[in-house]
């Protein structure tokens, strides 16, 4: 009896040692049919290129040594100008994505015909990135930071919105149904029965997402949306590398406080 137990033990350690082998192998051949198709369709990782653009690469990190940090003064209010973009932007993501998410979720949506206009604002916005976004509303209301939060603010409605619904289509449906029992109005189950259970995920998310937002606004300085993105295309056009090297290590030290930050307000609050 006692080799026939050890038998199955064997076997059942051998499957698992097959199954882990065959993760492997498909892994690895998806990783080559990746790389396959960079070197013969798409043309991504050119050798010849690379070669020749690393010495490049070396001159102009080169160049960029030592930082230069005379005009640091000057990059505060860029700075803040960021940092209050990627704020506005999730603030107007997360009160736009929640009256939406109800709509696009199958628990809380009204009707079909809502469901699906919902999910569809949702895909749109998704779909269209921050950088065209920010051309679109740069070349609409002009220079400046407005355009940045309205791309910011925009593009993060799909991805929140998206993120609330599923939250709120995950839902226990016993406090919602203890609330219909009572005659509870559609109102008050969403705020009595739905809202304290998802806003656990809802903070998390706006975190995350305000984390995200601080990055993107960044990239949004090079169409004109303004912050420290703005400054550092600038130096990048006059040639002033040693500019550009201490604009990026500001940069780092600001996205470093955002993302601790984030995580210590994530940790009090949820």
């Amino acid at each position: 009896m006692l080799m026939i137990v050890n038998q199955d033990k064997y076997e059942s350690l051998l499957n698992q040692q097959k199954c882990l082998w065959y993760r492997f192998i498909s892994k690895v051949l998806i990783l080559l049919i990746i790389i396959i198709i960079s070197f013969v369709v798409v043309g991504l990782l050119d050798g010849k290129r690379l070669s020749e653009g690393i010495p490049d690469l070396i001159e102009m990190i080169a160049e960029m040594l030592p930082p230069d940090f005379t005009r640091i003064s000057d990059w505060i209010k860029p700075l803040i100008d960021t940092l209050a973009m990627s704020i506005a932007g999730t603030g107007m993501a997360v009160i736009f994505s929640f009256p939406i998410a109800l709509g696009a979720a199958q628990n809380t949506t009204p009707h079909p015909c809502l469901y699906f206009l919902s999910r569809t604002i949702l895909n749109i916005a998704r779909a269209i990135p921050e950088l065209l976004l920010g051309i679109i509303f740069v070349a609409a209301v002009g220079f400046g930071a407005l355009p940045g939060v309205l791309a910011l603010g925009f593009h993060s409605v799909g991805m929140v919105g998206k993120f609330f619904a599923e939250s709120i289509e995950h839902t226990d449906n016993a406090p919602i149904e203890a609330a219909k029992a009572v005659g509870a109005n559609r109102l008050q189950i969403i705020f009595h029965s739905i809202l304290p259970q998802v806003l656990p995920q809802i903070a998390d998310v706006t975190f995350y997402r305000w984390e995200y937002n601080f990055r993107a606004s960044l990239v949004l300085g090079a169409v004109g949306a303004g912050g420290i993105g703005f400054e550092i295309i600038g130096a990048l056009r006059l040639l002033k590398y040693q500019e550009v090297s201490a604009l990026l290590l500001v940069v780092l030290v600001m996205v470093t406080l955002v993302d601790s930050l984030g995580n210590y307000l994530r940790k009090k609050i949820i």
